[in-house]
């Protein structure tokens, strides 16, 4: 602690070269670490912000007071509409059972963007536009498409089947697909690759799944007070069934196409990607909006058993394959953490135990627990700042390897690499304890005796 030299940090150099070592850390007592934590900056003074063009607009309270200002305005409008279709008593039913496999799904999405998480307000925007302005558009332009045709064509039975099977998977994937748009042009720090893209899709199609499942279970329960049925021959047992036991991924399925498109355009180069940015988001828009149409035309136009073979054979193979491709995704990132970190621990921004500690699940999650026992709560969440600050410093250095580095690439860096600095004395003893702990430092080979014969002993 008394040393000069370790309260500066050291200058980056983007090659290797001879610099002095990392700073040897003293042995921490907690009167150290509440010293060190007042270090750290507000969360509103962390990030290096290129100037906006509007100051008006430059202010968050405004941004973020207009966008809860809509939500709610299509909330409303949406608890009006659905309830004026399902009757008080039906919209709570409705609420009660659509509400159950949602902590499920977003805890999974949210599990799968452990390595790198997304702000909460990022997700709690994606799942608000699912829940409220997707589904209202859907509700709006269903019904009316469907009106219209039904008046063109003299037959609202081919209405509904052609509104289901046509009209509903565009409408309703490209209302959701707004949310992935609007997080990718203004969240572009936020979405580095695939996972992000599965991550922000998974959430906003859950929003919209809970606010449609409110409205199907809800009439099914009207419909049965009106018919007197109960028990497991109602159908609210049978929607139920349906859409929240066997199909509670369908909406999610459809929309992670998109979101995979959002992803893979935010991979490209600089050179490739303006083409890369319209092309792999339309493409997947158009398979998300395909596989929607085959699940709908399945149920209404292929029977009963047509829907369980669409369902069997095609709908439980493809969500296998995401969940793979998605869980292969996130091992990859974590292979990017090894791959990039160790040559700032060469240039001595970190030691290398860190870089190792850094890429295993197993070890971050140590290192939190060890500082929180140890430290106390506040050291706990300065362990957590110093992974997601090293992981967003890793990955910031692969996209500039593939030539997708931001314009302001190198005060990202510095700003990312002043973070890691200024919590360095309070995550460093944890990350080296996790990596002893988890095995990953590099041992030797044991001693043996073969027989008297010894090469290393002349």
């Amino acid at each position: 602690m008394s040393d000069s030299s370790a309260q500066q940090p050291p200058q980056y150099r983007p090659q290797s070269v001879a610099v002095p070592p990392h700073p040897v850390l003293p042995a921490l007592r907690q009167e150290h670490v509440d010293v060190l934590l007042t270090e750290v900056p507000e969360p509103a003074r962390r990030r290096y912000r290129p100037l906006a063009a509007s100051r008006l607009w430059r202010s968050r309270a405004v941004r973020a007071g207009a966008v809860i200002t809509l939500l709610a305005l299509c909330g409303l409008v949406i608890l009006v509409l659905v309830r004026e279709q399902t009757g008080t008593q039906g919209f709570l039913v409705g609420l009660a059972l659509a509400t159950l496999p949602v902590p499920l799904l977003l805890a999974a999405f949210r599990w799968l963007d452990r390595v790198e998480p997304g702000p909460w307000r990022n997700l709690i925007f994606s799942f608000a536009w699912g829940a409220c302005a997707a589904a209202l558009i859907a509700i709006v332009a269903n019904t009316f498409a469907t009106r219209w045709i039904a008046t063109a064509t003299a037959d609202p039975a081919s209405a509904d089947t052609i509104g289901a099977t046509v009209v509903a998977p565009v409408v309703e994937e490209s209302a959701k697909a707004a949310a992935i748009l609007l997080i990718f042009v203004f969240r572009r720090r936020d979405f580095t690759g695939i996972v992000d893209g599965v991550v922000v899709a998974g959430f906003t199609s859950t929003g919209f799944a809970f606010t449609e499942n409110i409205l199907y279970l809800g009439s099914a329960f009207d419909e049965d007070q009106s018919s007197g049925t109960s028990g497991f021959a109602s159908v609210t047992a049978a929607t139920f069934f349906v859409r929240v036991v066997m199909s509670p991924f369908a909406h999610p399925l459809f929309t992670v196409l998109t979101g995979l498109g959002f992803g893979l355009a935010a991979l490209g180069a600089r050179r490739h990607r303006r083409l890369r940015r319209i092309a792999l988001p339309l493409l997947g828009l158009a398979l998300a909006m395909g596989m929607h149409a085959l699940w709908n035309g399945s149920a209404s136009m292929l029977g009963p058993w047509g829907f369980y073979a669409v369902y069997g054979a095609f709908m439980v193979p493809a969500f296998g394959l995401l969940t793979w491709l998605t869980i292969w995704t996130r091992q990859r990132e974590l292979r990017t953490i090894s791959d990039e970190l160790p040559a700032y621990a060469a240039a001595g921004w970190m030691p290398a135990a860190e870089s190792r500690a850094l890429s295993s699940m197993r070890a971050r999650a140590m290192a939190r627990d060890f500082a929180r026992r140890t430290y106390g709560p506040a050291a706990g969440h300065a362990v957590s700042e110093y992974e997601a600050f090293a992981t967003s410093l890793a990955f910031l250095r692969r996209r500039a390897h593939r030539g997708a580095a931001d314009p302001d690439f190198a005060e990202r860096e510095q700003e990312l690499l002043h973070h890691l600095w200024q919590r360095r004395q309070v995550a460093s003893p944890s990350l080296a304890y996790a990596d002893r702990a988890t095995s990953r430092t590099p041992a030797p080979p044991p001693y043996r005796d073969y027989g008297g014969y010894n090469p290393y002993r002349s």
